[in-house]
Protein backbone atom coordinates (compact mmCIF):
# COMPACT_ATOMS: atom_id res chain seq x y z
CA UNK A 1 0.00 0.00 0.00
CA UNK A 2 1.23 3.45 -0.98
CA UNK A 3 2.28 5.83 1.57
CA UNK A 4 0.32 9.16 2.05
CA UNK A 5 4.35 10.61 1.73
CA UNK A 6 4.50 8.86 -2.21
CA UNK A 7 0.81 9.63 -2.99
CA UNK A 8 0.95 13.74 -2.25
CA UNK A 9 4.40 14.00 -3.64
CA UNK A 10 2.92 12.55 -7.12
CA UNK A 11 -0.33 14.27 -7.13
CA UNK A 12 1.72 17.61 -6.33
CA UNK A 13 4.24 17.08 -8.90
CA UNK A 14 1.41 16.18 -11.52
CA UNK A 15 -0.68 19.78 -10.49
CA UNK A 16 2.41 21.47 -10.03
CA UNK A 17 3.18 20.75 -13.78
CA UNK A 18 -0.27 21.19 -15.12
CA UNK A 19 -0.37 24.72 -13.20
CA UNK A 20 2.97 25.76 -15.06
CA UNK A 21 2.38 24.02 -18.61
CA UNK A 22 -1.38 24.60 -18.43
CA UNK A 23 -3.62 22.52 -20.29
CA UNK A 24 -6.84 22.76 -21.24
CA UNK A 25 -8.59 20.77 -19.09
CA UNK A 26 -6.93 23.43 -16.56
CA UNK A 27 -7.63 26.42 -18.73
CA UNK A 28 -11.54 25.48 -18.93
CA UNK A 29 -11.44 24.67 -15.15
CA UNK A 30 -10.25 28.74 -14.32
CA UNK A 31 -7.36 27.32 -12.67
CA UNK A 32 -4.53 29.72 -14.56
CA UNK A 33 -2.55 32.65 -13.18
CA UNK A 34 -4.90 34.75 -15.26
CA UNK A 35 -8.34 34.02 -13.80
CA UNK A 36 -6.79 33.13 -10.42
CA UNK A 37 -6.12 36.65 -10.03
CA UNK A 38 -7.87 38.28 -13.02
CA UNK A 39 -9.39 41.09 -10.29
CA UNK A 40 -5.60 42.10 -9.77
CA UNK A 41 -4.55 41.96 -13.25
CA UNK A 42 -7.48 44.19 -15.18
CA UNK A 43 -8.42 43.86 -18.24
CA UNK A 44 -6.06 42.75 -21.56
CA UNK A 45 -8.04 44.99 -23.76
CA UNK A 46 -7.95 48.46 -21.63
CA UNK A 47 -4.26 47.70 -21.09
CA UNK A 48 -2.12 44.88 -23.01
CA UNK A 49 1.00 46.03 -21.80
CA UNK A 50 0.41 46.47 -18.46
CA UNK A 51 -1.73 43.85 -17.91
CA UNK A 52 1.27 41.70 -18.97
CA UNK A 53 3.79 43.54 -16.78
CA UNK A 54 1.08 42.34 -13.53
CA UNK A 55 0.92 39.23 -14.89
CA UNK A 56 4.16 37.81 -15.83
CA UNK A 57 5.16 39.74 -11.98
CA UNK A 58 2.51 37.66 -10.37
CA UNK A 59 3.55 34.26 -12.04
CA UNK A 60 7.02 34.18 -11.34
CA UNK A 61 5.96 34.98 -7.87
CA UNK A 62 3.61 31.97 -7.66
CA UNK A 63 5.29 29.27 -9.58
CA UNK A 64 8.06 30.09 -7.21
CA UNK A 65 5.92 29.56 -4.22
CA UNK A 66 5.87 25.69 -5.55
CA UNK A 67 8.24 24.36 -3.60
CA UNK A 68 7.15 25.89 -0.55
CA UNK A 69 3.81 24.59 -1.15
CA UNK A 70 4.97 21.41 -1.47
CA UNK A 71 6.88 21.59 2.11
CA UNK A 72 3.39 22.96 4.08
CA UNK A 73 1.58 20.22 1.98
CA UNK A 74 3.73 17.81 3.18
CA UNK A 75 3.26 18.95 7.05
CA UNK A 76 -0.25 18.11 6.52
CA UNK A 77 -0.06 14.94 4.56
CA UNK A 78 2.80 13.47 6.89
CA UNK A 79 2.35 14.74 10.36
CA UNK A 80 4.62 11.78 11.94
CA UNK A 81 7.30 13.89 10.29
CA UNK A 82 7.07 16.95 12.60
CA UNK A 83 7.86 18.86 9.65
CA UNK A 84 5.92 21.99 11.50
CA UNK A 85 9.14 22.13 14.16
CA UNK A 86 12.07 22.92 11.94
CA UNK A 87 14.35 22.18 14.74
CA UNK A 88 13.64 18.29 14.57
CA UNK A 89 13.43 17.80 11.15
CA UNK A 90 15.98 16.00 9.12
CA UNK A 91 18.89 18.18 7.21
CA UNK A 92 17.24 17.24 3.99
CA UNK A 93 14.36 19.01 4.86
CA UNK A 94 15.75 21.60 6.67
CA UNK A 95 17.59 22.33 3.28
CA UNK A 96 14.65 21.97 1.07
CA UNK A 97 12.83 24.84 3.43
CA UNK A 98 15.92 26.79 3.16
CA UNK A 99 16.05 26.87 -0.14
CA UNK A 100 12.11 27.08 -0.99
CA UNK A 101 11.93 30.44 1.01
CA UNK A 102 14.99 31.50 -0.32
CA UNK A 103 13.27 31.01 -3.69
CA UNK A 104 10.46 33.04 -3.10
CA UNK A 105 12.34 35.92 -1.27
CA UNK A 106 14.56 36.28 -4.42
CA UNK A 107 11.06 36.04 -6.84
CA UNK A 108 9.71 38.74 -4.34
CA UNK A 109 13.25 40.81 -4.43
CA UNK A 110 12.88 40.37 -8.44
CA UNK A 111 9.45 42.03 -8.53
CA UNK A 112 10.03 44.57 -6.24
CA UNK A 113 13.14 45.58 -8.36
CA UNK A 114 10.82 45.65 -11.68
CA UNK A 115 8.34 47.67 -10.22
CA UNK A 116 10.65 50.80 -9.32
CA UNK A 117 10.26 53.80 -11.71
CA UNK A 118 6.57 52.20 -12.63
CA UNK A 119 7.80 49.16 -13.89
CA UNK A 120 10.70 50.89 -15.99
CA UNK A 121 13.12 47.72 -15.12
CA UNK A 122 10.55 44.84 -16.31
CA UNK A 123 11.86 42.98 -18.80
CA UNK A 124 8.70 43.77 -20.82
CA UNK A 125 9.55 47.72 -20.49
CA UNK A 126 12.90 47.00 -21.84
CA UNK A 127 11.75 45.52 -25.11
CA UNK A 128 9.45 48.73 -25.24
CA UNK A 129 12.36 50.87 -24.84
CA UNK A 130 14.51 49.27 -28.10
CA UNK A 131 11.63 50.37 -30.01
CA UNK A 132 12.14 54.27 -29.05
CA UNK A 133 12.81 55.68 -32.25
CA UNK A 134 10.68 58.22 -34.60
CA UNK A 135 7.24 58.18 -34.29
CA UNK A 136 8.03 56.91 -30.54
CA UNK A 137 9.41 59.25 -28.12
CA UNK A 138 9.23 57.01 -25.61
CA UNK A 139 8.66 53.32 -23.91
CA UNK A 140 5.26 54.45 -22.59
CA UNK A 141 4.54 55.88 -26.36
CA UNK A 142 4.94 52.45 -27.27
CA UNK A 143 3.37 50.72 -25.12
CA UNK A 144 0.19 53.02 -25.80
CA UNK A 145 0.65 52.36 -29.56
CA UNK A 146 0.62 48.41 -29.10
CA UNK A 147 -2.45 49.09 -26.14
CA UNK A 148 -4.55 50.89 -29.18
CA UNK A 149 -3.95 47.91 -32.01
CA UNK A 150 -4.56 45.32 -30.10
CA UNK A 151 -7.98 46.75 -29.12
CA UNK A 152 -9.09 47.01 -33.01
CA UNK A 153 -11.14 43.72 -34.67
CA UNK A 154 -9.24 43.47 -37.00
CA UNK A 155 -6.03 42.04 -35.53
CA UNK A 156 -5.27 38.72 -35.60
CA UNK A 157 -4.73 36.49 -32.56
CA UNK A 158 -4.32 33.16 -31.91
CA UNK A 159 -3.23 30.62 -29.10
CA UNK A 160 -3.79 29.90 -25.46
CA UNK A 161 -2.90 32.94 -23.09
CA UNK A 162 0.66 31.31 -22.49
CA UNK A 163 1.51 30.94 -25.92
CA UNK A 164 -0.33 33.42 -27.97
CA UNK A 165 0.60 34.98 -31.29
CA UNK A 166 -0.61 38.59 -32.35
CA UNK A 167 -0.19 40.75 -35.05
CA UNK A 168 -1.81 43.90 -35.49
CA UNK A 169 -1.32 46.63 -38.35
CA UNK A 170 1.92 47.88 -36.81
CA UNK A 171 3.50 45.22 -34.77
CA UNK A 172 3.83 41.42 -34.68
CA UNK A 173 3.92 39.93 -30.84
CA UNK A 174 4.38 36.64 -29.24
CA UNK A 175 3.09 36.17 -25.35
CA UNK A 176 4.93 33.49 -23.52
CA UNK A 177 4.46 32.34 -19.61
CA UNK A 178 7.10 34.85 -18.46
CA UNK A 179 7.55 37.56 -21.66
CA UNK A 180 6.67 39.22 -24.37
CA UNK A 181 8.22 39.32 -27.84
CA UNK A 182 7.38 42.07 -30.26
CA UNK A 183 8.79 43.49 -33.49
CA UNK A 184 7.78 46.28 -35.93
CA UNK A 185 6.26 45.17 -38.93
CA UNK A 186 7.86 47.77 -41.07
CA UNK A 187 11.53 46.87 -39.65
CA UNK A 188 10.45 42.84 -39.01
CA UNK A 189 10.82 40.18 -41.59
CA UNK A 190 9.72 36.76 -41.37
CA UNK A 191 11.86 33.57 -42.37
CA UNK A 192 10.83 29.80 -42.84
CA UNK A 193 13.88 28.39 -41.07
CA UNK A 194 12.78 24.34 -40.14
CA UNK A 195 10.36 22.07 -41.70
CA UNK A 196 9.95 18.93 -40.41
CA UNK A 197 7.35 16.40 -40.91
CA UNK A 198 6.00 13.42 -38.16
CA UNK A 199 3.43 10.83 -39.65
CA UNK A 200 2.14 10.45 -36.06
CA UNK A 201 1.19 13.33 -33.58
CA UNK A 202 0.18 13.26 -30.25
CA UNK A 203 -2.62 16.09 -31.13
CA UNK A 204 -3.70 14.29 -34.30
CA UNK A 205 -3.86 10.90 -35.97
CA UNK A 206 -3.19 12.14 -39.15
CA UNK A 207 0.38 13.28 -40.73
CA UNK A 208 2.07 16.64 -39.62
CA UNK A 209 4.30 18.89 -40.66
CA UNK A 210 5.97 21.62 -38.42
CA UNK A 211 7.39 24.53 -39.83
CA UNK A 212 9.18 27.15 -37.63
CA UNK A 213 9.00 30.90 -38.32
CA UNK A 214 11.80 33.25 -37.19
CA UNK A 215 11.10 36.63 -36.79
CA UNK A 216 14.10 38.83 -37.53
CA UNK A 217 14.24 42.79 -36.96
CA UNK A 218 16.96 45.49 -38.49
CA UNK A 219 17.06 46.89 -35.28
CA UNK A 220 19.67 44.79 -33.49
CA UNK A 221 18.41 45.97 -30.06
CA UNK A 222 15.37 43.83 -30.37
CA UNK A 223 15.55 40.16 -29.86
CA UNK A 224 14.31 37.47 -32.70
CA UNK A 225 11.94 34.64 -31.96
CA UNK A 226 10.31 32.08 -33.45
CA UNK A 227 6.55 31.34 -34.19
CA UNK A 228 5.72 27.28 -34.41
CA UNK A 229 3.36 26.83 -37.45
CA UNK A 230 1.73 23.04 -36.95
CA UNK A 231 0.06 21.68 -40.50
CA UNK A 232 -2.37 18.49 -39.67
CA UNK A 233 -2.75 16.37 -43.11
CA UNK A 234 -5.61 14.32 -43.27
CA UNK A 235 -6.86 12.96 -47.19
CA UNK A 236 -4.97 15.45 -48.95
CA UNK A 237 -6.68 18.12 -47.39
CA UNK A 238 -5.71 20.50 -43.88
CA UNK A 239 -7.49 20.08 -41.31
CA UNK A 240 -7.71 22.19 -37.98
CA UNK A 241 -6.34 19.72 -35.32
CA UNK A 242 -8.95 18.62 -32.37
CA UNK A 243 -7.62 17.88 -28.90
CA UNK A 244 -10.54 16.43 -27.34
CA UNK A 245 -10.01 13.35 -24.81
CA UNK A 246 -6.35 14.50 -24.75
CA UNK A 247 -4.44 16.65 -22.05
CA UNK A 248 -2.36 18.63 -24.57
CA UNK A 249 0.15 21.62 -22.90
CA UNK A 250 0.59 24.49 -24.81
CA UNK A 251 3.96 25.70 -24.19
CA UNK A 252 5.15 27.26 -27.84
CA UNK A 253 3.03 29.31 -29.98
CA UNK A 254 1.10 27.00 -32.43
CA UNK A 255 -0.79 27.90 -35.51
CA UNK A 256 -3.01 25.38 -37.49
CA UNK A 257 -3.30 25.54 -41.32
CA UNK A 258 -6.33 27.92 -41.65
CA UNK A 259 -4.69 30.90 -38.85
CA UNK A 260 -1.73 30.10 -41.04
CA UNK A 261 -3.11 31.57 -44.34
CA UNK A 262 -4.54 34.73 -42.05
CA UNK A 263 -1.18 35.31 -40.86
CA UNK A 264 0.65 35.64 -44.15
CA UNK A 265 -1.94 38.06 -45.21
CA UNK A 266 -2.12 40.57 -41.92
CA UNK A 267 1.84 40.65 -42.28
CA UNK A 268 3.09 42.79 -44.59
CA UNK A 269 6.18 41.24 -45.91
CA UNK A 270 6.16 38.36 -47.91
CA UNK A 271 7.27 35.07 -45.56
CA UNK A 272 10.60 33.77 -46.84
CA UNK A 273 12.06 30.60 -47.22
CA UNK A 274 15.56 29.45 -46.21
CA UNK A 275 17.43 27.38 -48.79
CA UNK A 276 16.64 23.84 -48.22
CA UNK A 277 13.68 23.95 -46.39
CA UNK A 278 11.01 22.27 -48.51
CA UNK A 279 6.98 23.49 -47.59
CA UNK A 280 4.96 20.26 -48.49
CA UNK A 281 1.33 21.98 -49.44
CA UNK A 282 -1.72 20.23 -49.18
CA UNK A 283 -4.01 20.19 -52.08
CA UNK A 284 -6.73 22.65 -50.28
CA UNK A 285 -4.18 24.94 -50.01
CA UNK A 286 -3.42 24.55 -54.08
CA UNK A 287 -7.06 24.66 -54.77
CA UNK A 288 -7.34 27.86 -52.86
CA UNK A 289 -4.31 29.49 -54.71
CA UNK A 290 -5.80 28.20 -58.17
CA UNK A 291 -9.05 29.36 -56.89
CA UNK A 292 -8.35 33.12 -56.65
CA UNK A 293 -6.27 32.43 -59.75
CA UNK A 294 -9.27 32.05 -61.84
CA UNK A 295 -11.09 34.56 -60.30
CA UNK A 296 -8.72 37.09 -61.58
CA UNK A 297 -9.10 35.72 -64.90
CA UNK A 298 -13.02 36.18 -64.61
CA UNK A 299 -15.12 38.79 -65.78
CA UNK A 300 -14.75 41.74 -62.86
CA UNK A 301 -18.21 42.87 -60.89
CA UNK A 302 -18.94 46.28 -61.63
CA UNK A 303 -20.63 47.58 -58.10
CA UNK A 304 -23.95 49.27 -58.80
CA UNK A 305 -23.61 53.37 -58.02
CA UNK A 306 -24.30 53.60 -54.24
CA UNK A 307 -23.93 50.22 -52.68
CA UNK A 308 -21.38 49.83 -50.36
CA UNK A 309 -19.50 46.87 -49.42
CA UNK A 310 -21.06 45.43 -46.51
CA UNK A 311 -18.08 42.90 -43.90
CA UNK A 312 -17.97 39.51 -45.11
CA UNK A 313 -20.66 37.66 -43.09
CA UNK A 314 -18.22 34.50 -42.66
CA UNK A 315 -15.10 36.34 -41.56
CA UNK A 316 -16.86 39.56 -40.43
CA UNK A 317 -13.12 41.35 -41.04
CA UNK A 318 -12.80 42.22 -44.63
CA UNK A 319 -15.31 43.74 -46.87
CA UNK A 320 -17.65 41.16 -49.00
CA UNK A 321 -15.59 41.66 -52.72
CA UNK A 322 -16.71 38.20 -54.70
CA UNK A 323 -19.88 37.88 -56.29
CA UNK A 324 -21.85 35.28 -58.30
CA UNK A 325 -22.89 35.86 -62.00
CA UNK A 326 -23.81 33.36 -64.19
CA UNK A 327 -20.74 33.54 -66.94
CA UNK A 328 -19.99 30.07 -67.79
CA UNK A 329 -21.06 28.91 -71.38
CA UNK A 330 -23.40 25.91 -69.87
CA UNK A 331 -26.13 28.18 -67.80
CA UNK A 332 -28.55 27.56 -70.61
CA UNK A 333 -31.32 26.94 -68.04
CA UNK A 334 -32.27 26.73 -64.67
CA UNK A 335 -34.45 23.09 -65.11
CA UNK A 336 -31.28 21.34 -65.27
CA UNK A 337 -30.34 20.49 -61.89
CA UNK A 338 -26.95 19.86 -62.96
CA UNK A 339 -26.29 23.54 -64.59
CA UNK A 340 -25.16 26.69 -62.95
CA UNK A 341 -27.98 28.82 -61.54
CA UNK A 342 -28.21 32.60 -61.28
CA UNK A 343 -27.52 34.36 -58.11
CA UNK A 344 -29.39 37.48 -57.17
CA UNK A 345 -27.78 37.82 -53.83
CA UNK A 346 -25.92 40.56 -53.17
CA UNK A 347 -21.99 40.76 -52.37
CA UNK A 348 -21.59 39.06 -48.86
CA UNK A 349 -18.34 37.27 -49.01
CA UNK A 350 -15.20 37.80 -48.95
CA UNK A 351 -13.39 36.06 -51.96
CA UNK A 352 -11.14 33.83 -49.43
CA UNK A 353 -14.40 32.74 -47.26
CA UNK A 354 -16.28 31.94 -50.62
CA UNK A 355 -13.43 29.83 -51.85
CA UNK A 356 -13.13 27.73 -48.54
CA UNK A 357 -16.76 27.15 -48.94
CA UNK A 358 -16.21 26.27 -52.55
CA UNK A 359 -13.82 23.57 -50.77
CA UNK A 360 -15.63 22.31 -48.27
CA UNK A 361 -18.55 21.14 -50.11
CA UNK A 362 -16.04 19.30 -52.52
CA UNK A 363 -15.29 15.28 -52.61
CA UNK A 364 -12.47 14.70 -50.78
CA UNK A 365 -11.78 11.37 -52.50
CA UNK A 366 -11.67 12.53 -56.18
CA UNK A 367 -9.96 16.18 -56.17
CA UNK A 368 -9.57 15.71 -60.42
CA UNK A 369 -12.98 16.55 -60.37
CA UNK A 370 -12.80 19.90 -57.90
CA UNK A 371 -12.17 22.41 -61.09
CA UNK A 372 -15.37 21.51 -62.91
CA UNK A 373 -17.09 20.98 -59.59
CA UNK A 374 -20.73 22.95 -59.14
CA UNK A 375 -21.57 23.96 -55.56
CA UNK A 376 -24.57 25.71 -54.33
CA UNK A 377 -24.33 29.59 -52.92
CA UNK A 378 -23.94 29.41 -49.56
CA UNK A 379 -26.70 32.09 -48.64
CA UNK A 380 -29.62 30.88 -51.72
CA UNK A 381 -28.42 27.50 -52.89
CA UNK A 382 -27.99 28.44 -56.74
CA UNK A 383 -25.44 26.44 -58.22
CA UNK A 384 -22.56 27.87 -59.71
CA UNK A 385 -18.85 26.76 -60.69
CA UNK A 386 -15.43 28.53 -60.22
CA UNK A 387 -16.37 30.32 -63.56
CA UNK A 388 -18.94 32.28 -62.07
CA UNK A 389 -17.10 33.70 -59.20
CA UNK A 390 -16.25 37.55 -59.57
CA UNK A 391 -14.17 39.73 -57.92
CA UNK A 392 -15.62 43.14 -57.07
CA UNK A 393 -14.69 46.24 -58.26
Amino acid sequence: MESPELSFTLAYVVLSFCFVFTPNEFRSAGLTIQNLFSSWLGSEDVGFIQYHIRRTSITIVVHSALPLGYYMGMCVAAPEKNLVNIYQVGDSWRAFLLLSLCLQSVSWIIVFYWSRRRWHNHPISKVLQAHVQPPFSSWGSVAVSINTEFRHIDKFATGAPGARVIVTDTWVLKVTTYHIYMALQSDCHVTVTESTQHHLSPDSASPTEILTLRVDSINPAVTPFNIKYVLSRQNGTSRVKTKRNQIVFPTRSRLNSAEYAELREKLRAPIRNSPNVVIHRTLGELFLETFKAQVDLNQPYALPHGQELEPCIGCMQVPANAKLVTLCHEAETDDDDSDCQQCHCRPMWCLLCLGRWFASRLDEQTPETWLSSRVPCPTCRAKFCILDVCAVQ
